[in-house]
């Protein structure tokens, strides 16, 4: 190594930068100083560096960001995760939280979770007084009555720093009780505060006492005309109904007049993954544009305090069931996806929809270093999805480590599967 050529913190060599922004695809270094990309080049080997990283056989990517994640912790009861295990532990140096905090709870989402968390977090405030509670419980709370519209877009304005959008829900459960009162009204906070719209499809609650069994399509086509270019639905692929798919089976025609004026899909895995469902959507020729996680604590195991073996072995974590974005990217790979199309619904296409490209999916100097590294392991794994119904890949996605401002974090997250080798 020359004596004069630049000392920087840290190199990553020998990886295979996948860049969907730029188009960069093959062996490219990088270089970190102070936090912040500070070369990009095909050979850096020969500056100096304090720490070095041989990334051989693994992929350098953009720092991945999560578009559905629950990790208003404690707040939210066990729906909320903490974020930093479903965030720079699993890979992740960017998460959205889809409708945890309102304009209620918006102050301590801020103060003690994103000011402290070593993930980026951001969120889509929900159009309900509530947030995000264990909504799935109380339906009554997410009713026209639990709805504030001038403080909810008051709030938003005033956080537009962490608030990228609007959370709501349009499933038959609430529609036979109250319509899509409280979409209108969602939209309407949309409209005035200038952020997208993001609807929750598939059935959450069960209907009305009354008898009357709402028709899930017609919810789908009273609720698209409401939305409109960079709104975004979530759970294409949900098994339940309201979704994608009619009950004849078919795609619903609006759902192409919807995607044509500009409205967008967010995977939002979670509860609400069906293999067919999914293969069914994609057969029509309908790609997602992003891909969330949607992990919350009804879908993971968690294990509560007291559990004195983990605790004394060092894991709180221990014990939960295995699940993270790198195994959804892996599942859309089994169905056909791109490699990269796959990693744009992770990187370039979020800081997209949170119109954050100056800062956020794509790898360039003078960017702040945030940067996901993983790896594609071939073999034959099985993945399950929420009805059971199980397939076999062919190939792995498992995140090896990131970068959260130029800071290395290990994907030691116990939401990472030790191994679903088939």
């Amino acid at each position: 190594m020359s004596d004069d050529l630049p000392i920087f913190d840290t190199l990553l060599l020998g990886g295979t930068m996948m860049d969907p922004a730029s188009g960069r695809n093959g062996r490219w270094d990088i270089a970190i100083k102070d936090g912040t990309i500070a070369a990009i080049e095909p050979d850096l080997s020969q500056h100096a560096a304090d720490t070095r990283f041989d990334l051989s056989g693994r992929i350098v990517i953009p720092g991945m960001i999560d578009t559905h994640a629950h990790v208003y912790q404690h707040v939210t009861g066990k729906f909320g995760l903490n974020p930093d295990m479903v965030g720079v532990r699993s890979g992740v140096t960017t998460l959205v939280d889809q409708g945890g905090p309102s304009c209620m709870t918006i102050g301590g989402f801020r103060h003690f979770l994103a000011d402290t968390a070593a993930s980026r977090l951001l969120c889509f405030i929900s159009c309900y007084l509530v947030g995000g509670l264990e909504g799935h419980y109380y339906p009554e709370l997410y009713g026209p009555n639990g709805v504030n519209a001038d403080h909810t877009i008051r709030v938003a304005r005033q956080n537009l720093d962490i608030v990228r959008g609007i959370k709501a829900h349009a499933e038959i459960g609430g529609q036979s009780r109250w319509g899509l009162d409280v979409i209108r009204t969602g939209k309407q906070i949309s409209r005035e505060t200038g952020l997208p719209l993001y609807i929750h499809l598939g059935q959450l609650w069960p209907v009305a006492d009354d008898g009357r069994v709402p028709d899930p399509d017609e919810l789908i086509r009273e609720l698209l005309p409401i939305m409109e270019e960079g709104d975004i639905l979530a759970h294409p692929f949900s098994r339940h109904p309201g979704g994608f798919v009619s009950e004849s089976g078919e795609i619903h025609p609006i759902i192409f007049e919807a995607l044509d004026r500009g409205v967008r899909i967010d995977v939002g895995h979670g509860s609400h993954f069906s293999f067919d469902v999914a293969r069914r959507v994609l057969d029509a020729g309908i790609r997602p544009f992003t891909l969330g996680a949607d992990l919350h604590g009804y879908n993971v195991r968690v294990p509560q305090p007291g559990m004195a073996s983990d605790e004394k072995a060092g894991n709180p974590f221990s014990g939960v069931a295995p699940f993270s974005l790198t195994i959804a990217m892996t599942e859309l790979l089994a169905l056909g996806l791109t490699l990269d199309e796959v990693l744009a619904t992770v990187t370039t296409n979020p800081a997209i929809m949170l119109r954050e490209e100056a800062r956020l999916g794509a790898l360039a100097v003078g960017r702040e270093a945030d940067i996901s590294v993983i790896e594609l392991l071939n073999g034959r794994f099985k993945l399950s999805d929420n009805s059971g119904a199980q397939v076999l890949a062919e190939k792995l996605v498992r995140p090896v480590m990131c970068f959260r401002a130029g800071r290395r974090f290990e994907a030691d997250s116990p939401l990472i599967p030790d191994a679903i080798a088939a």
